[in-house]
């Protein structure tokens, strides 16, 4: 049995009035991520730290902007979600999932547990398997000062039975 391991990161920046969904759990906010998709960079962390993990390139190369199967404000749990499909093609499982948001606010640990629940359903992992924090940069760079959000994430696969 082989085991690897891949590290993913994202950022966007934050919008008005467009919804902050991180972890696959919509977040009261003003603001949200911009971008083609919903915006998770938590999910697309994930997705790009199982695929690195597995040598199949990145987010990118997988859901470009101008592919019809990816429209405009696709969920990004749906693509992690097709991730796991594609590890599984490659004759990969997903192991276990750590990712950490930083973001100076909102708060985000009541949404944590949501967020396990959502990534682990994608991933069709057990809880035990995701975890996620939150941090903030304490007013520094471009997460403290609130213009945008970032997550990086490290994953474990197996071309066994996790």
């Amino acid at each position: 049995m082989t085991t690897r391991f891949g590290i993913g990161y994202d950022a966007h920046a934050l919008e008005a009035g467009v919804p902050l969904t991180l972890g696959g759990v919509r977040i009261p906010s003003e603001r949200g991520l911009a971008g083609h998709s919903d915006g998770d960079v938590v999910a697309h962390a994930i997705i790009d730290a199982l695929l690195g993990a597995a040598a199949l390139g990145d987010i990118g190369t997988h859901f470009k902007p101008d592919d019809p199967s990816v429209p405009k404000g696709v969920t990004s749990t749906s693509l992690l979600e097709r991730t796991t499909a594609m590890l599984r093609r490659a004759g990969w499982s997903a192991v276990n999932v750590d990712a950490t948001i930083v973001l100076q606010r909102p708060r985000l640990s009541e949404y944590v547990p949501a967020m396990r629940w959502a990534i682990a359903a994608s991933l069709g992992v057990g809880l035990s398997a995701v975890s996620i924090k939150a941090t903030t940069e304490d007013g520094l760079g471009f997460t403290g000062s609130e213009a945008g959000v970032a997550a990086m994430a490290v994953a474990s696969i197996t071309d066994g039975n996790p």
